[in-house]
């Protein structure tokens, strides 16, 4: 994952809010996943507009918090891995 990627979630996964759960997850014809806050955080900017270096700023803005980059890389990249998000066509 390069700082120029615009991440975006796949083709036939959903992210959404589910009220049962109390939390976001990620649908998909297989099953579902239940994502932790951060988790959620991250793939809710994963636009395919946005590049890495642009989800990284808008965390740190929203969370007042620096220094997030290597963590929110390290996610998407086991995202990436899992088949969960990729860059748009």
């Amino acid at each position: 994952m390069t700082p120029a990627d615009c991440p975006s979630i796949r083709a036939g996964i959903r992210l959404q809010w589910e009220d049962v759960q109390k939390a976001y997850v990620l649908l998909y014809p297989e099953g579902m996943v239940k994502l932790n806050t951060s988790a959620a955080e991250i793939l809710r900017r994963c636009d395919g507009v946005r590049n890495v270096d642009a989800i990284v700023e808008d965390l740190e803005t929203a969370f007042k918090r620096n220094g997030l980059r290597d963590e929110v890389v390290h996610f998407l990249e086991l995202a990436t891995a899992q088949g969960w998000i990729g860059a748009p066509p």
